[in-house]
Parts: structure tokens; sequence; C-alpha cells
């Protein structure tokens, strides 16, 4: 599909959730064994299952056809120290980790794995200094401190951590910008900003940052184009419009933020023939970029789209039936 990069170009796309939804259920015929995209992206199969799972629940779209299916598979990637790999008979990680009880809770399976163990795992990788370590390599950074305590807060289990020592470290991470790095020092970073401050909500301390001073940094993210960029000076992409929309809503600076503009971007960045969402008008789709697109636009309230909770990126709806703690 030819697409354009100018805004205000998007007047007349069209909205086709019948043409995502079709390129979402094809994804597992696109790669098969022998092709040289099995290999490359075997260690991705768990992490694409929730991008494609997560897209076809805002599509309201998902079916039980391969619930028991999936279901096994997720199993089969939990390890006996609780924690999941990104595959069967791959090494468990935090991130992994928290993306199988995602999509278990979407598949209503949640009782399907051993929830005591999952929530030992992630308790084991926190590190002295309050930090979480991904696996057992030991690297660290603020995405595992937010995938620990999302999955956590959850399990309704963060009691099995020191939560002042993991507020101590996300703050640690804090630039004079108003805007967080990966870890003490990082340069600022759009989606490390979001897992900060996702994990400062989570634990309620986000009133501890300047909201004015981040909201700013946010909104100088959006881009003449309508898209967001994840740091100045770079080009915008799509994956973005989840990072920074769903920061600004936990900061409530919502407001700061032009939807029509962004609305506009995303459907430039739409294949309406075929389906699915690029990082930029006119490239290659890919499931990444579709989840994040459709999460933006559930954010805005556009075309029907189940309502996505800015924090835990399921459904609210998800949240209220497997996890309703999280909003009492």
């Amino acid at each position: 599909m030819e697409a354009s990069d100018k805004p205000g170009d998007s007047q007349d796309i069209p909205f086709t959730p019948e043409k995502h939804t079709s390129y979402l259920l094809a994804l597992d015929k696109s790669l098969d064994s022998d092709a040289i995209g099995h290999y490359t992206n075997e260690h991705l199969k768990l992490p694409g299952a929730y991008w494609c799972i997560g897209s076809l629940k805002l599509l309201n779209a998902l079916t039980e056809e391969r619930k028991k299916e999936i279901t096994l598979f997720i199993k089969g990637c939990q390890q006996e120290c609780g924690g999941f790999g990104g595959n069967v008979g791959h090494d468990p990680h935090v991130v992994t980790t928290l993306y199988a009880l995602l999509i278990l809770s979407m598949f209503d399976e949640v009782d399907a794995i051993d929830k005591d163990r999952m929530a030992t795992f992630i308790a084991s990788h926190q590190k002295e200094d309050g930090s979480f370590k991904g696996d057992y390599a030991g690297e660290v950074d603020t995405r595992f401190s937010y995938s620990a305590l999302s999955c956590l807060k959850l399990l309704n289990r963060l009691d099995l951590i020191n939560q002042e020592k993991a507020r101590d470290f996300i703050l640690s991470c804090l630039n004079i910008d108003g805007a967080f790095g990966g870890v003490p020092g990082a340069e600022s970073h759009a989606a490390y900003t979001f897992c900060s401050i996702g994990a400062l909500k989570i634990l309620g301390d986000e009133d501890l940052i300047d909201r004015d001073k981040l909201g700013s940094w946010l909104a100088k993210r959006q881009t003449i184009q309508g898209g967001f960029n994840g740091r100045p000076e770079k080009l915008p992409d799509v994956c973005y419009s989840w990072w920074i929309l769903s920061t600004c809503f936990m900061i409530d600076r919502q407001d700061w933020i032009d939807f029509k503009a962004l609305k506009e971007y995303v459907m430039r960045c739409s294949d309406v023939e075929q389906g699915g969402i690029s990082d930029r008008p006119g490239n290659e789709v890919d499931v990444f970029h579709t989840f994040f697109g459709l999460t933006a636009l559930s954010m805005m309230d556009q075309y029907g789209l189940e309502k996505i909770d800015h924090v835990y990126a399921i459904p609210v709806s998800t949240i209220k039936r497997h996890f309703p703690h999280v909003y009492q």
C-alpha cells in the first residue's frame, strides 16, 4: 500500500478491522520450521504471541479456537524455577514471564500455571539495590523493574519484595529533563520512561515526580508528522504511540497531546488492503507495531476497540475479571 508521510493525508483512510484480523490470524503460516525467519525469531515466540493475542483482543476478535493449544504452549515455557522462557526450552526471563501471565489472563486461563512459583521466581530476581535482573546473566534496567512489579501486582504478591528499594532504584534513573533512562546516568528514553512511571504507579509513588516537567518532555516527542519519537531529534515510530501516550495518561497529562494528529499518523502506517500496522508510513507491517498502533487507538477511544489499561497493557475488562484487586 502506498502511504504518505505528510500529516493530514489520512482523512480517507478507513479502519479495516477485518483486514487486521486476517493478517494476525495468518502470522503462524508465515513462519515454517525451514524458513530463516523461524530461527531468527524463535526466541520471540512467546512475546509475539502476546502482541498477536493482545491485538486480537483489542479488535474483539479473539476466539477460543486455539485456546487449548496456546495454553499448552505457554505451560511448556515454564521452567522448574517458576519462570517462563520466550519459547519451549529457552531460559526463563522476567519479561517473558510477565507476557505469559498476560496471555493466559486474556484467554481466561490464569489458573493453568503455578502462580506461586511464578511469583517466587520474579521476587528472586530483585538485587540488593532494589533493581531487578532480567535473568541469570544479571543484566539490569528499568524494563525488568516494570515487568517484575507488574507481574507481582497482578498476582497480588508485592509483599515478596522490598518495595522501598525498588522505588529508590527507579528514582535513581530520573534525569534533569524530567524523564528516565534504563539505568542511572543513561539518556532519557520514552520506553524506559514508561517502564519507570509504570513501576512507580504500581507502587503508588508516581506523585514523587514532577508531572509538568515530564509532561513537557513527553509532549515534545510528538513530531510534525503527528507520531512520537523516543528521543529528541529521532524519527517518529508507531510503537512510541503506546510508550508515550500511556505515560501521559498515568500522570494525567494526556490533554497535552494532539490526539487527532496521532490518530492520523497511526492510520497512515496502516495497510488497509492486507492488514497490519508498520513503524512508519510505507514500511512493512509487523505484529509488534500492529499491537502498539491498536493500543494507541484504544486509548483514544477510536473505532470501538476494547479499552486497554494504560499501566498493564491488557484490556480493562480482563483486569476486572482476573485481577480485581488492582482497581480496589
